[in-house]
């Protein structure tokens, strides 16, 4: 038996040595894709103002892929992120919630995002319902709240709750707030997935829950808890995205549950669980935001955009497998 030296490592070929490296793919697809926007479109691609709204864009989503991280780690998934994002934004920009100010409204989103993460978790954990099940129901009965609540109209955001607005109009360093509110829901959740013991409950849940039981976690707690982080990430994504439009509406987040999957698993998480990092789910991110960007100023179709996407999605998945089988 040979110890490895560091001779031997010195000899092992510098792409295999590269291809170990951290999400280096992930990167070298962003950089290909910044190659396609300066080829194809110079002069808007590369400026400031391109660049700042590739950032925005990714914020809202940013922060809602982050809750969707944790839970597909933990062996779960969430299709209803979308449909609470659009009932907390609508609940904040009611007339009863805004006569009380921009922190309240703030709270309002929060508090609704996080107890409809509950009680998915809830559902999920204790009345032992298929996440994908009980995700879907929560999207159906939070959109359809969302219409009822604000009469299937737009709701303004008032001339004296500007301090929300303010988040995306303010800048600082060239940046509008909420890409630093992102930045610092991705720092936070990155130090609580790899550096708490939450964090490493999330990955033995995920990659095998009745170990976990017999280790002397509690499954079904952590399972509601992990729910309930991604509402309250979705509640923080309508704080943005009622910054960004100036609006409280039943149709925000329209398939932006499609948007947070591709991401995480474009990212390397695992779709069973048990692996998975919040740098590549954000890279991923990155990515679908860029060519949503790329489809928008080469004026391509919508349509087109979402078939590219879904491709992306099978190759990823495919890809998975392939390592799963092959065991790397």
């Amino acid at each position: 038996m040979t110890e490895a030296t560091p001779t031997n490592v010195a000899r092992r070929p510098f792409l295999g040595r590269i291809g170990e490296v951290p999400h280096v793919g992930l990167v070298a697809a962003l950089v290909l894709l910044a190659i396609v926007g300066l080829a194809t479109r110079p002069e808007n691609f590369a400026t400031s103002s391109n660049l700042v709204s590739i950032l925005a864009l990714a914020s809202t989503i940013g922060v809602i892929t982050v809750g969707m991280t944790f839970v597909i780690i933990g062996g779960g998934i969430d299709l209803s992120v979308g449909a609470v994002m659009a009932l907390s934004s609508v609940w904040a920009t009611t007339l009863a919630t805004q006569s009380y100010g921009p922190a309240v409204m703030i709270l309002c989103a929060v508090l609704v995002g996080t107890g409809a993460g509950l009680v998915n978790g809830f559902l999920i954990s204790y009345g032992r319902m298929v996440p994908f099940i009980a995700t879907l129901a929560m999207l159906v009965a939070a959109r359809g709240l969302a219409q009822r609540m604000s009469g299937q109209r737009t709701q303004l955001v008032q001339q004296a709750n500007t301090a929300i607005v303010e988040l995306s109009t303010t800048r600082v360093l060239g940046l509008p707030l909420l890409v630093y509110v992102f930045a610092l829901v991705v720092a936070l959740g990155w130090i609580l997935l790899n550096r708490t013991t939450f964090g490493r409950r999330t990955y033995a849940v995920g990659g095998n829950p009745e170990a976990a039981r017999l280790a002397g976690i509690d499954v079904r707690r952590h399972t509601m808890l992990l729910y309930g982080l991604s509402g309250l990430c979705c509640g923080i994504a309508a704080v943005l995205i009622m910054a960004r439009t100036t609006t409280g509406s039943s149709t925000h987040g329209d398939l932006y549950e499609l948007d947070a999957i591709a991401a995480v698993i474009i990212g390397g998480t695992l779709l069973t669980g048990g692996r998975g990092t919040i740098i590549g789910s954000i890279l991923g991110l990155l990515i679908f935001t860029v060519i949503t960007n790329l489809f928008i100023l080469n004026g391509l179709n919508t349509s087109d955009q979402l078939i590219a996407k879904g491709l992306i999605i099978v190759v990823a998945v495919l890809m998975q497998r392939r390592g799963a089988l092959t065991g790397t």
